[in-house]
C-alpha cells in the first residue's frame, strides 16, 4: 500500500484526503478484519469504467463508498453498514474510495454526509 494524498470534487467543493492506494491483491482484503480506531481511507483505482458491486462481510464498522469518475469527481456516495453482502453504484465509475466513520475523518464526513 502506498499513501497518496488526493483531491475530491464535490458540489463546488474540494476536498483533501490522504488515502492509501491499493494494489491488485490488496483490493481483495479493503477494511475486512481491521479496526475503526486503526482503518485508512482506501482508494481503489480501477482505470477504466465499471459497475462491479461492493461487500462488507467481515467489516466491523460503517464506512462510506465513494464512486468516482477518472478526474475523481464524486458520482455516489453510500453509508455501508457491516455485514452487508452487496453494495452498488447505480453509475459506472473509474475509482472507488472507502472513508471508514472514525474521528480520524471527521471533517471529511461531515462535508459528505453532514453530521
Amino acid at each position: 500500500m502506498k499513501k497518496k494524498k488526493i483531491v475530491l470534487h464535490y458540489k463546488k467543493k474540494k476536498i483533501e484526503l490522504e488515502v492509501r492506494e491499493l494494489n491488485f491483491f490488496e483490493r481483495g482484503r479493503g477494511l475486512t478484519f481491521r479496526k475503526r480506531e486503526n482503518a485508512r481511507a482506501l482508494l481503489f483505482d480501477l482505470n477504466g469504467k465499471y459497475k462491479d458491486c461492493l461487500t462488507s462481510f467481515f467489516v466491523f464498522f460503517d464506512f462510506l463508498a465513494i464512486w468516482l469518475d477518472e478526474k475523481n469527481n464524486i458520482l455516489e456516495i453510500k453509508k455501508v453498514k457491516p455485514w452487508t453482502f452487496y453494495v452498488n453504484s447505480r453509475t459506472k465509475w473509474s475509482k472507488i474510495v472507502e472513508i471508514p466513520i472514525n474521528l480520524q475523518y471527521r471533517k471529511q464526513i461531515e462535508i459528505l454526509v453532514g453530521k
